[in-house]
């Protein structure tokens, strides 16, 4: 198996918008392309069962 050891970009196409998915030793961030700010999922948080809370809780303060 190759361990993931730096940063993986992918661009995907969700409805008519495009999206760059960057995966990493840390976690994953989703990033509508041309924008800095977007959602973030660490690998901790997955595991435990707190990546659904986290997401809400990250989504609620981008909102303010």
């Amino acid at each position: 198996m190759t361990p993931l050891d730096k940063p993986l970009k992918r661009e995907l196409t969700i409805g008519d918008a495009t999206y760059t998915l960057a995966i990493d030793p840390d976690g994953l961030k989703l990033t509508e392309k041309g924008r800095r700010r977007g959602v973030e999922l660490l690998w901790k948080d997955l595991v435990s069962g707190d990546a659904a809370l986290a997401t809400a809780l990250q989504a609620s303060l981008e909102a303010n």
